[in-house]
């Protein structure tokens, strides 16, 4: 109105009636305490006070339309935010030197927090505690959005003086192994295919992660499951990667998100380039 002076022009302008506009001026009235606009022949003229006020409108309409309007774009480089991601340290080996690479170079403002698998099912997503979880399944609540980002293989690692070959099911199972498993857990995936094949194993240890194995399977004839690719990068010289016996087994790495955070431009960024590096790492 202070534009138009006009209620009738201000009420086009904004796709309102004029007696919705009117009253609007009249609800204005009676808060200020001032006339606002008053008629000086056939047009409206602002009163000393609205002249007064008309910059800080001006400056809290533009406010308010920053906070209702939803951003569609993010500036990276002007980004300061912190996200979590949760993943086990397999996937946090794999993914973060790439990862740091990246954020460093485009989003300096932005801190990635990490954390592990917890020893039981939560929902941190739901709880907000988190941002990103990375895990080998589908979330099972439907506002839990999720993509595969990588399709890995199951692989056998062990020494590379073992005494016998790793990559037969018979050889397989006579050797000891190491399970890893964050709740401790001693079956899993493996035992299923053994016993198909009227088989069982040896598990000599229970681990929570790969970098508490790695040691053990350097030291003694043992060998561990894991997925192949993103495990490779970590292991010693003195260690080594062998098939898995019979077909492939597939194990994916899914990327888990809120649904809250579907349209926050910010967070989709980021899960964009988690996805890019999932993509560099098996390129």
């Amino acid at each position: 109105m202070l534009d138009e002076r006009s209620v009738s022009a201000a009420a086009a302008r904004l796709n309102l009636t004029q007696p919705a506009m009117s009253r609007t001026l009249g609800r204005i009235r009676r808060v200020t305490g001032d006339r606002i606009l008053v008629r000086s022949g056939r047009v409206m003229l602002p009163t000393p006070y609205a002249e007064a006020i008309r910059d800080q409108v001006h400056h809290l309409v533009g406010q308010a339309q920053a906070v209702l309007l939803p951003v569609s774009e993010v500036d990276p480089a002007t980004l300061e935010r912190t996200f979590t991601i949760q993943c086990n340290d397999v996937v946090a080996a794999a993914l973060l030197p790439r990862l740091a690479t990246a954020l460093l170079r485009d989003a300096p403002g932005v801190c990635l927090r990490v954390i592990g698998e917890p020893h039981t099912t939560t929902d941190e997503l739901r709880q907000g505690r988190i941002d990103l979880q990375i895990t080998d399944e589908a979330p099972p609540h439907t506002e839990i959005r999720s993509a595969t980002v990588l399709t890995d293989e199951l692989a056998v690692i062990g020494r590379r003086d073992l005494p016998r070959d790793p990559s037969g099911w018979a050889a397989f199972a006579a050797l000891p192994h190491v399970v890893i498993s964050r709740r401790g857990r001693r079956r899993n995936r493996v035992d299923d295919l053994l016993e198909a094949r009227g088989l069982r194993r040896n598990v000599s240890f229970t681990v929570p992660t790969v970098a508490l194995a790695l040691p053990i399977l350097a030291g003694h004839p043992l060998i561990a499951v894991v997925p192949g690719q993103l495990t490779e990068q970590a292991l010693p010289s003195t260690l080594r990667r062998y098939p898995m016996p019979g077909p492939p087994s597939s194990v994916p790495a899914v990327l888990a998100w809120h649904v809250r955070h579907d349209q926050d431009p910010a967070h989709r960024w980021f899960r964009t380039r988690v996805t890019d590096v999932f993509g560099a790492v098996t390129a």
